[in-house]
């Protein structure tokens, strides 16, 4: 993925092309990722100087990018003792969607963000003073959408664009929001633009935005405009990380005819991948999460190889064929499976230690025979 900044299909800065190329070819020390960052700076100041000036609402800064992108891979995500705080320029809103979108709309935005997050989750308060604490993404955010934030297991009614009413917690659930925080964009006409389920960094979240207020999702999918900005070099699979825990191919993963005797976790990566890294680096390194791992039949797959799946449910296709048609956008992405080959969950969104030991927790008790993960999440925590 880029590290880019809003704007970043048509403007690049020397900046942060000179540090992803750097972070691409370093190890998991990010502990470094400041200093190559400032190395950078150094490096391209005489040709900064000279370039024109970015509308304020495009501008990032290029340091505070710098150490949050180390810390994406470093943060404790732990649940939060307090409670996060939400911006003062969220919507306060009655709760009524349909006339939250009319307000927006008048307003001359380009619709509105349902934000779902939980008070005590690591990762909200990650996006909250991370990602809206840089002003490009919070001056962006707060000229194209009015966001109304509900709590993922909250009580309160509200109601929908189609005028029926649910409280916070069946709304959550009846979208599919596994993970907080989870922004659904609804366009002007009360379209649903795009599901972001978990945390993204911030030069992934930017992406997001403008891919809803520039109106690309009626062209492409949000896979296919990452893509169009990415210009990385395509790696082959033997740049993936090994484990001794995967099933090596040919990858036949039917279930339908035969179940299978464990569930089944399907690693989504690809070369050249720094979160593939880490993942491997790191999370599967710690003892509990690599135990709970061999529980299940693990396979890897690089999603943008031609090589030949039989799927869950038994057809043939390339795996860049399945990835896309799952609409993976995001490296790593881990899809759990049942027995019967029917998906149970994914990890599609940055994940750390804690949030990974509950989901393989989940998957391995196989408690989803009775419980959606947001249910035994809440069992769990008593």
């Amino acid at each position: 993925m880029s590290l880019l900044p809003m704007g970043w299909h048509s403007q690049t800065s020397p900046i942060l092309l000179c540090f992803t190329q750097m972070v691409r070819t370093m190890n998991t020390a990010l502990i470094r990722l400041p200093t190559l960052f400032l190395a950078c700076v150094l490096v391209t100041a005489a040709g900064a100087s000279a370039a024109s000036p970015v509308n304020q609402v495009n501008q990032v800064n290029p340091v505070s990018q710098a150490l949050s992108q180390a810390d994406d891979y470093t943060f404790d995500d732990n649940p939060r003792p307090s409670a996060a705080e939400l911006p003062d320029w969220f919507k306060q809103s009655f709760l009524d969607l349909r006339e939250d979108l009319k307000e927006a709309v008048k307003a001359g935005k380009q619709g509105i963000m349902v934000y779902f997050g939980q008070d005590h989750c690591a990762y909200c308060h990650r996006l909250l003073q991370v990602n809206f604490g840089l002003e490009d993404i919070s001056g962006y955010t707060r000229q194209h959408f009015d966001v109304i934030a509900l709590d993922a297991r909250g009580p309160r009614e509200v109601r929908l664009l189609d005028g029926s009413r649910m409280t916070e917690q069946e709304f959550a659930q009846a979208m599919d929001t596994n993970f907080t925080p989870s922004i659904i964009f609804y366009d002007r006409q009360g379209q649903e633009a795009l599901r972001l389920r978990g945390y993204y960094p911030p030069y992934q979240f930017r992406a997001a935005l403008e891919f809803v207020a520039d109106g690309h999702y009626d062209e492409e999918s949000f896979r296919d405009f990452l893509a169009r900005g990415d210009n990385r070099r395509v790696f082959d699979a033997e740049d993936l990380n090994e484990e001794d825990f995967f099933i090596p191919p040919p990858f036949n993963l039917n279930r339908r005819q035969r179940p299978g005797e464990r569930p089944l976790v399907v690693f989504f990566e690809q070369g050249d991948c720094h979160a593939c890294d880490v993942l491997h680096g790191q999370l599967l390194q710690a003892p509990p999460i690599r135990s709970l791992v061999q529980e299940l039949d693990a396979v890897q797959i690089d999603l943008q190889s031609q090589v030949p799946v039989v799927t869950p449910d038994g057809r043939r296709l390339q795996a860049r064929e399945w990835a896309a048609e799952l609409g993976l956008f995001h490296v790593p992405t881990l899809i759990f499976f049942d027995e019967q080959g029917r998906e149970v969950l994914r990890l599609d969104s940055l994940v750390r230690f804690y949030r990974l030991d509950q989901v393989l927790r989940y998957v391995s008790s196989r408690a989803y025979r009775d419980l959606s993960y947001p249910r035994w999440r809440a069992s769990q925590s008593g």
